[in-house]
């Protein structure tokens, strides 16, 4: 549920009011839907014509959820002053799908992501991907650079790079202990992620974190399912591409910061990236907002030794398997 555009309390007003209520949040979808509709309508009568976005200007961060990829999206927008697509679940839309296929299905030319067709699709995806992200931001030029933060959407980035193989990629990874530790957090009952959720889930969500060593376990398996899937997709990829653990970009923001925009040839200078990081840093965001069960829970990497118990962390390093020790060896 967005609020972008909102004053900060007004926004959170409406969001506890809206969650809560179920007559305003229907009214509150079908106002927002039938003004950005205007908005497109209005786009598409002043330019006569729909300009596809620059696709070298799309940055994906592929990552899974809780592994900071709010900060490091807010500082890359602010530092290229970028426009956002904001988690569009298209990775998921395709990735999920793909994955499941079976070997027969991917071999026939009448499966829709089938081999044999494959240079088809991958054109078809490339029109949907642009498409709908200049239906997300209808004022999106070609000059202006894309920020598409893609949380438990890496699945997707081995049918969405090749369809768009001069974009810009980053990884992003984080210990799959602290991930799964704040999901667990997260969607216990009254915390913000539970609370997202539609009134009709949350008491099955909440009940799931009961389970505690089934809930961390299949955090894991989505971990390694999804950064495993991710890092092969980046590893082949052709166009910009950088990784970035976490980690390293909480230890030292700055030179993180620095080293993925070398990566990516994105043009930042020492002083903007020096600004941003300062701006978007822990001690700027207000007390109230951090803590445990909110958004802002700790930006602390290890915070896992103190969530976890013993038994519950092997759990996760069992699950995560090989490619938790290939990012993370020590």
């Amino acid at each position: 549920m967005s609020f972008r555009g909102l004053p900060g309390k007004l926004g959170k007003s409406l969001q506890t009011a809206i969650r809560r209520n179920a007559v305003l949040r229907r009214s509150f979808y079908r106002g927002r839907g039938a003004l950005h509709d205007a908005r497109l309508r209005l786009r598409r009568e002043r330019s006569g014509q729909t300009d596809i976005p620059n696709a070298q200007r799309v940055v994906w961060i592929f990552c899974t959820s809780r592994s900071g990829s709010s900060w490091l999206r807010a500082m890359l927008a602010d530092l290229l002053g970028a426009k956002v697509w904001e988690e569009p679940k298209v990775g998921q839309l395709f990735g999920n799908f793909y994955a499941r296929s079976q070997e027969g299905q991917l071999g026939s030319r009448d499966y829709v992501l089938g081999d044999p067709t494959k240079r088809v699709w991958r054109g078809a995806v490339r029109e949907f991907v642009l498409t709908t992200a200049l239906g997300s931001n209808p004022d999106l030029t070609p000059d202006d650079y894309l920020i598409v933060k893609e949380p438990d959407g890496s699945t997707g980035a081995s049918v969405i790079l090749p369809a768009l193989p001069e974009s810009r990629v980053v990884l992003l990874v984080r210990d799959p202990r602290d991930v799964a530790a704040s999901a667990l957090d997260g969607m216990r009952r009254g915390s913000w992620m539970n609370e997202k959720l539609d009134p009709d889930k949350r008491d099955a969500a909440g009940r799931a974190t009961d389970k505690t060593k089934k809930f961390l376990k299949n955090r894991a398996e989505a971990w390694k399912r999804q950064i495993g899937t991710a890092k092969e997709a980046v590893d082949k990829h052709r166009g910009p591409k950088t990784t970035v653990r976490y980690e390293d970009l909480l230890e030292d923001p700055e030179a993180a910061m620095q080293r993925l925009c070398h990566d990516l040839g994105l043009p930042a200078s020492p002083r903007e990236i020096r600004r941003v990081v300062e701006k978007h840093s822990w001690s700027n965001v207000p007390a109230h907002e951090k803590g445990s069960g909110k958004f802002y829970r700790k930006a602390a990497a290890g915070g896992w030794r103190d969530d976890l118990t013993g038994d519950q962390a092997r759990t996760v390093e069992r699950t995560a398997g090989r490619a938790m020790r290939e990012i993370y060896p020590e």
